[in-house]
C-alpha cells in the first residue's frame, strides 16, 4: 500500500484549513512544579498533571476528528536523538549552564550520553534532578537535593512560541525568559535533523534578538503582525521583517506595541484571527491598539540587516491591518463583555483561539460569554476543557504550532 504524501509544509494565514500541527503532550516536566519554583518556571500554580494530560488528549483528539494530522514534539525529538550530531548538540545545550562548573558538566554529559533516545528525550524535557545523577565535585556537593542539574521545560507545552512557519520556512525563535531558552534548541534540532522536515529552510534563529511565536500573526498572505512587548523586542521584529521581505514571504509587517505584563505577554493573548477578515479581540484594547507599518519599498538583499526599511505610523491597528490586507474593514468580534467579565475571560485565554478553517475555531469552554459572542458572529466554536492546561497561561493557539495550512 502506498502511503499518502505528507501535506506541504508552511502557512500563509491564520485561518487556512489546518492540515498538520505540532503539539507537546504535558508529561513528567509538569510533575517537577512545586509552590517553590512555579514563579521561576512561569506557571501560576501547581497543575493537576493527570487532568492536564486528559485535557490535552481531548484537544489532540478534537483536532484529529476534524482531519488534522497531529505531530507530537516528544516523539520527533526521540527520533532525532538517534542521530549522533543531534545528541551532541542537545546534550551540550542542556549542560551549558555556569551554575554547574566543569566537573558537574562532565558528569551530566556522561550520564545523558548513555541514555537511549527515548530516555534522553524524556530527560531533556523533564530535566535531571540532583538525586538522579551520581555526581561529584564542589558544585554537586553544595547543590540542594531538590535542585535541578538540568531544569525541566514545563512551558514546552506551548509549542507556538518556539517556532512559527511563515510561507514555506520556519522561524526558530529566540525566547526571552531564561526558563524557556532551551525550548528553541529542541525545536531547532527537530527541524534540522528530522526527515519530516528535510529541506525546510530556517529564517530565524535562537541566537538572534528576542522573538516569540505567540507575537506573530499571519493576517493574510504577505501580511504579518508582530507584537512587541514583554517577550518580543523591536529589534526582533525588525530582523524578522527584513528576512521576510528578503525571502518574499511578506510585503508588509505591522509592528504592534502591547503592554509589557504577564496578562498580555503575547499579541495572541489579546487578539486572534477567526475568519479571513475577522478577529476576536480583548475589548479593553480594541480602541487603543496601534500599529507601525513596515515595508521595504526598494527591495532587500537576502538577510541584508543593514538595509533601511520604510516605517510609517502609528495608526489604529484595525485600520492599518485592513489597508495591508486589501480589505475594506477588519471585523472585530464585539464580545459585549462588561469590564470585569472581559478581564476574567482574557486572563483565561478567551481571546487565544486556534482557527481550524475560516469561521471554525477551537476555544476553552470556560469562556462562555466570549464563545457565545463568536457564535453569534457566525463562528463555529469547538470547545475544549482547559482548567489545568491554563495554569501556564496559554490557550489553544499557544498550545499548537501549525506546520501546514492550506492556502486560502
Amino acid at each position: 500500500m502506498i502511503e499518502p504524501a505528507a501535506p506541504a509544509l508552511g502557512a500563509t494565514s491564520e485561518v487556512g484549513s489546518l492540515r498538520t500541527v505540532l503539539l507537546h503532550r504535558p508529561g513528567p516536566e509538569l510533575r517537577r512544579l512545586t509552590p517553590r519554583n512555579t514563579d521561576q518556571l512561569l506557571f501560576d500554580g501547581v497543575p493537576w498533571v493527570d487532568r492536564a494530560q486528559e485535557e490535552h488528549d481531548a484537544f489532540a483528539q478534537a483536532l484529529t476528528d476534524r482531519g488534522v494530522e497531529v505531530l507530537h514534539l516528544s516523539s520527533l525529538l526521540a527520533d532525532v536523538l538517534a542521530f549522533p550530531a543531534a545528541r551532541a548538540e542537545l546534550i551540550g545545550a542542556a549542560v551549558d549552564d555556569p551554575r554547574l562548573g566543569a566537573t558537574l558538566q562532565r558528569d551530566a554529559t556522561r550520564h545523558l550520553a548513555w541514555l537511549s533516545p527515548e530516555d534522553l528525550a524524556s530527560a531533556l524535557i523533564a530535566g535531571l534532578a540532583h538525586d538522579e545523577l551520581r555526581g561529584h565535585g564542589l558544585a554537586y556537593q553544595l547543590m540542594d537535593r531538590s535542585d535541578f542539574v538540568v531544569p525541566p521545560l514545563p512551558n514546552l507545552l506551548f509549542t507556538r512560541d518556539s517556532s512559527v512557519w511563515v510561507g514555506d520556512e520556519v522561524a526558530v525563535t529566540s525566547l526571552a525568559m531564561p526558563a524557556r531558552h532551551r525550548e528553541s534548541t529542541i525545536t531547532g534540532a527537530v527541524y534540522t535533523h528530522h526527515p519530516r522536515f528535510a529541506g525546510a529552510e530556517q529564517l530565524y534563529g535562537a541566537e538572534l534578538e528576542h522573538l516569540e511565536g505567540g507575537d506573530v500573526l499571519l493576517l493574510a498572505e504577505g501580511v504579518v503582525a508582530v507584537g512587541v512587548g514583554e517577550r518580543t523586542t523591536p529589534g526582533g521584529a525588525e530582523r524578522l521583517a527584513r528576512r521576510l521581505f528578503a525571502r518574499g514571504s511578506a510585503h508588509t509587517v505591522l509592528v504592534v506595541p502591547i503592554a509589557q505584563e504577564r496578562a498580555t505577554m503575547h499579541l495572541d493573548t489579546i487578539a486572534t484571527m477567526v475568519d479571513v477578515d475577522a478577529m476576536v479581540m480583548y475589548p479593553a484594547v480594541a480602541d487603543s491598539l496601534v500599529a507601525w507599518t513596515v515595508r521595504a519599498p526598494y527591495g532587500i538583499a537576502d538577510d541584508a540587516d543593514t538595509t533601511d526599511l520604510a516605517v510609517s505610523g502609528p495608526e489604529p491597528f484595525v485600520v492599518a491591518a485592513a489597508a495591508a490586507m486589501g480589505i475594506d474593514k477588519l471585523r472585530v468580534i464585539d464580545t459585549g463583555l462588561d469590564p470585569v467579565t472581559a478581564e476574567r475571560e482574557q486572563w483565561d485565554d478567551g481571546n487565544n483561539t486556534l482557527a481550524l478553517a475560516p469561521r471554525l475555531t477551537v476555544a476553552y469552554e470556560r469562556n462562555t460569554v466570549t464563545n457565545a459572542a463568536l457564535e453569534a458572529a457566525g463562528i463555529e466554536v469547538v470547545r475544549i476543557a482547559g482548567s489545568e492546561l491554563g495554569s501556564g497561561r496559554g490557550g489553544p493557539r499557544c498550545m499548537s504550532c501549525p506546520v501546514s495550512r492550506a492556502p486560502l
